[in-house]
C-alpha cells in the first residue's frame, strides 16, 4: 500500500490494520486508486423547506465533479437548515439561533470522525453559513464555503418586492391601508423562486462577509442562486479544494485577525444585518481572535456606507451583482484594507486592484457615500452596559437622535399585539424584554414587529430589545442589549413611562433614571424564568450574552454577569 503521506485520511485507509474500514469504504464503491487520494467532505445544507436551500443539491454535484476533477474523492453529508422567515413570529423562531451551534458541531463530528482531508460547506442562509465558518476555524483544516446565491426579485405592477414588502404588508393591513387580498397578490409574487431572500438580509450579509475574509471564491456571494455562473464557481470550488491540500493552507490561514477586520469593513460599506455582530464575535471565539464590539465602531468611523441595499435602500443583490458584487465594493475602499490571503490564491488587495465598479449609484464613491459613517454601530450606556446593536444605515436622519417614553412588554406576542392594535404612540420607545439568549431563550428576531411598525407608518417610535432583528428590519431598532433582562440587566428594571434617551451620533442609549432608583429597583427584582424542555432548556443553561457572540461554553467557562 502507498502511505498517504502529510494526509488525515491516510489514518483510515493505510496499513493492514485497517483492513475493515477499507472494507466498509470499497462497500460505497471506492476503488483502489481513490483510497490513496485526498478524501473530501462536503457539508451539504440541501432540504425541501429553506428556499435558499432548495437548489444545494445541484451545487453540490458540481462540487463534486470539480473535486473528482482535481484528482480527490467527495464524500457529502447533510446538515440541518431553518429558514428564519418559516420560524418568524412563533415558537419557532426560538431555535433558530441554537441551530448554528448545532451545524458547527455536526460538521466537526462528521469531519473527525471520517478523518476528511478537507471540507466544502455549500450553504446559504442565515444560521448556516456562521455555523459552517465556525466549523471551518475549530477544525482548522483546508476549507472554503459555496455560499448558495440570492433569490431574483419579485415583481408586481412593475415593482420589485421582496419578502420585507409582505412582513411590512401585515401592518398596513392593520392599518387599513390595504386589504387583505391585496396582501395575498403581494404574497404570490414576492419570492419568485429558490435563493436567499433578495436584500442584505443576514444570509446574503453572510455570504458577502465570507468573500471578503476570503472563505469563498471570488465573486461566490453576489451571483444569483438561478445564474450559470453559481454552478461553475461551484465546480471551481471543488477543483480549488485540492489546491488547498497540496499547498497546506488550512483555514485560520484565511481567518486572520486582517480577514475578520476586513469583513467588518464590508459590512460596514454595506450597511449588512445586526446579526453579522453575533456571528463575527462566534467565529473570532472558534478562531482564537481576539474581537471585541469596540474594533465595530473604530471600524464604522473609517468606513462609509455606500451601497443603499434593502431593506434601508432601493436595491436588491441582484443590482448589488450587476454593478461588480463584493470586488467592487473591495474596490472602493482598497486603502482601508489590510491585505491578507483567501482560498482562491489571490491576497484581498489583488482583488480589490482588478475589480471595477460597474454602477456608481449601486456602489457609491468614498466622496459620495449614502452615509459618512458605516452602516452598524454599537451603544454602550446605562440600559447596555455591555453594549447593543443598530443598524444605523437604515434609520432616517431625524430618528438618531430621541427621547421617548418606555412601552416595556416581557415578550414579542404582547408587543406585536399593542403595535397591531394600535396601542402605541409615536414617540414611544417599544421595550420588548427576556428575549435574550437565555431569557428567549434563542434570541429570537423581531422582524413582525418592526415590519409592523412599519407597516403602520410610525415614523417615531424606537424598539428595543435583548433579542435581535432579522436583516429585513429596518428604522430606529436596537437589539442584542447586554447584559439581557433574564441576567438582571438594567433592561430588566425598566418600568412603562421611563423616559429612554437614543444617540446614534454619541452611540449612547441610556435609561434616564437616578443610579439610586436602579439600584433600588434591582433589590425588588424577580428573573422570568420559562418551563423548557430538550434543546431550548440546554442551551439555556449554557449560551453566553450577545457581547459574547451568543457562543456556547462549558459551566466551567460561562461567564456570569
Amino acid at each position: 500500500m502507498k502511505e498517504k503521506k502529510g494526509i488525515r485520511s491516510g489514518v483510515v485507509t493505510e496499513g493492514y490494520q485497517r483492513a475493515p474500514n477499507r472494507a466498509l469504504l470499497r462497500s460505497l464503491g471506492i476503488t483502489n486508486k481513490e483510497m490513496h487520494r485526498p478524501f473530501i467532505g462536503i457539508a451539504n445544507a440541501w432540504n425541501t423547506i429553506v428556499p435558499g436551500h432548495v437548489h444545494l443539491r445541484t451545487l453540490s454535484e458540481k462540487v463534486r465533479e470539480g473535486i473528482i476533477a482535481a484528482g480527490g474523492v467527495p464524500f457529502e453529508f447533510g446538515v440541518i437548515g431553518i429558514c428564519d422567515g418559516i420560524a418568524m413570529g412563533h415558537e419557532g423562531m426560538r431555535y433558530s439561533l441554537p441551530s448554528r451551534e448545532n451545524i458547527a458541531d455536526s460538521i466537526e463530528l462528521m469531519v473527525q470522525s471520517h478523518r476528511f482531508d478537507g471540507i466544502i460547506g455549500v450553504g446559504t442562509c442565515d444560521k448556516i453559513v456562521p455555523g459552517m465558518l465556525m466549523a471551518a476555524a475549530r477544525l482548522n483544516i483546508p476549507a472554503l464555503l459555496v455560499t448558495g446565491g440570492p433569490m431574483l426579485p419579485g415583481a408586481m405592477d412593475g415593482k420589485e418586492l421582496s419578502l420585507t414588502d409582505i412582513f411590512e404588508g401585515v401592518g398596513k393591513v392593520a392599518r387599513g391601508t390595504i386589504t387583505e387580498e391585496q396582501l395575498a397578490d403581494l404574497e404570490a409574487c414576492a419570492m419568485p423562486g429558490c435563493g436567499s431572500c433578495q436584500g442584505l438580509y443576514t444570509a446574503n450579509t453572510m455570504a458577502c462577509l465570507t468573500e471578503a475574509m476570503g472563505m469563498s471564491l471570488t465573486t461566490c456571494a453576489a451571483i444569483p442562486a438561478v445564474d450559470a455562473a453559481k454552478l461553475r464557481i461551484a465546480r471551481e470550488s471543488g477543483e480549488r479544494m485540492l489546491a488547498l491540500i497540496n499547498e497546506g493552507i488550512r483555514a485560520r490561514d484565511i481567518l486572520t485577525p486582517s480577514a475578520l477586520r476586513n469583513a467588518i469593513r464590508i459590512d460596514m460599506a454595506l450597511g449588512g444585518s445586526t446579526n453579522t455582530v453575533l456571528h463575527l464575535m462566534a467565529l473570532a471565539e472558534e478562531a482564537g481572535i481576539r474581537l471585541t464590539l469596540d474594533d465595530f465602531n473604530v471600524i464604522s468611523e473609517e468606513i462609509p456606507h455606500l451601497s443603499s441595499l434593502q431593506p434601508g435602500g432601493p436595491y436588491t443583490m441582484l443590482d448589488l451583482y450587476r454593478a461588480g458584487g463584493v470586488p467592487a465594493v473591495l474596490s472602493r475602499i482598497r486603502t482601508h484594507l489590510e491585505d491578507s490571503p483567501t482560498v482562491s490564491g489571490q491576497s484581498i488587495l489583488e482583488i480589490a486592484g482588478t475589480a471595477i465598479v460597474k454602477n456608481d449609484k449601486v456602489i457609491r464613491p468614498l466622496d459620495n457615500p449614502a452615509h459618512h459613517g458605516g452602516g452598524l454601530k454599537i451603544l454602550f450606556g446605562t440600559l447596555a452596559p455591555r453594549g447593543a446593536v443598530v443598524k444605523s444605515a437604515a434609520v432616517s436622519e431625524e430618528m438618531w437622535k430621541h427621547t421617548g417614553p418606555a412601552r416595556v412588554f416581557d415578550g414579542e406576542l404582547p408587543a406585536m399585539e399593542a403595535i397591531l392594535s394600535g396601542k402605541i404612540q409615536e414617540g414611544d420607545v417599544v421595550v420588548i424584554r427576556y428575549e435574550g439568549p437565555r431569557g428567549g431563550p434563542g434570541m429570537p428576531e423581531m422582524l413582525s414587529p418592526t415590519a409592523a411598525l412599519a407597516g403602520r407608518d410610525y415614523q417615531r417610535v424606537v424598539l428595543i430589545t435583548d433579542g435581535r432583528f432579522s436583516g429585513g428590519t429596518r428604522g430606529p431598532c436596537i437589539g442584542h442589549v447586554a447584559p439581557e433582562a433574564i441576567a438582571g440587566g438594567p433592561i430588566a428594571l425598566v418600568h412603562d413611562g421611563d423616559r429612554i434617551a437614543v444617540d446614534l451620533v454619541k452611540k449612547s442609549v441610556d435609561l434616564c433614571i437616578s443610579p439610586d432608583e436602579l439600584e433600588q429597583r434591582g433589590t425588588r427584582w424577580k428573573p422570568v424564568r420559562k418551563s423548557l424542555s430538550g434543546v431550548l432548556a440546554r442551551y439555556r443553561e449554557t449560551v453566553e450574552q450577545a457581547d459574547r457572540g451568543a457562543t456556547q461554553v462549558t459551566s466551567l467557562q460561562k461567564d456570569t454577569p
